[in-house]
């Protein structure tokens, strides 16, 4: 009978994403069940349940009798993820306008404090889990609750270019003082302003995030498609 090991399985589903999301595993590198099995001293069970999981997020890619790899980014799916995320945060940036407290302002100024702190100490990776808690503190004053859980979902492929992304000089300190703008317009409750400060802040982020994809075609599923057809030409 299969071992069944819930927590486990969890487990390494949650280090397996993190490492894939914040490209510590590269796109294209083989996982090896094996090497995970000895890592988390579980059975391949688990492990199969984790990989499982992480397919149907388009994070690795998994052929029987041949092997699992981290998978390409998708620049589809992570477009598709910038035009979902947009439309529900601006939505529930417009929401908080008219609902956010002192306290809920106070904690959104703490948040782009610590950015300017990790940017001063160049802990860029540590930026874009502050980032990502910035924009679920909006969510949870928009009366919104799940919407944070639909915009995570919908933005993974996404999250893999914002690490490419993050190193782009000057890009962060502008996502910083965006995130000010945003919290501004909140505080004043100007529903309008926000909205305007939101969309802005989310399309420039994309654009640069699309400017990297010609110069590292290799980590993108669509370049890796295109050279593939290229040989069988």
């Amino acid at each position: 009978m299969a071992e069944k090991n819930p927590a486990k399985a969890d487990q390494i589903y949650e280090q397996l994403r993190r490492a894939i999301v914040r490209l510590e595993m590269q796109p294209g590198t083989a996982i090896s069940e094996k090497d995970i099995c000895a890592q988390f001293n579980v059975s391949r069970t688990p492990v199969r349940e984790a990989l499982q999981r992480l397919a149907e997020e388009d994070l690795v890619d998994i052929f029987p009798h041949s092997g699992t790899w981290v998978s390409r980014i998708s620049f589809a799916l992570a477009e598709e993820g910038f035009v979902l995320r947009r439309a529900l945060e601006v939505e529930s940036v417009r929401k908080a306008a008219a609902l956010i407290t002192g306290a809920g302002i106070a904690e959104l100024e703490l948040i782009v404090a610590r950015m300017h702190r990790i940017l001063r100490e160049d802990r860029l990776a540590d930026y874009l889990e502050v980032d990502d808690a910035f924009h679920a503190a909006i969510a949870r004053v928009s009366g919104y609750p799940r919407i944070w859980k639909f915009i995570g979902l919908a933005k993974v492929q996404l999250d893999r270019m914002r690490q490419l992304s993050a190193p782009v000089p000057g890009h962060l300190a502008e996502v910083t003082e965006q995130h000010a703008a945003i919290v501004q317009a909140l505080g004043r409750r100007n529903a309008m302003q926000a909205e305007l400060a939101m969309r802005i802040h989310l399309d420039q982020s994309f654009e640069v995030m699309a400017s990297i994809y010609p110069g590292q075609p290799a980590l993108f599923a669509e370049a890796a498609r295109h050279v593939s057809v290229e040989r069988a030409g």
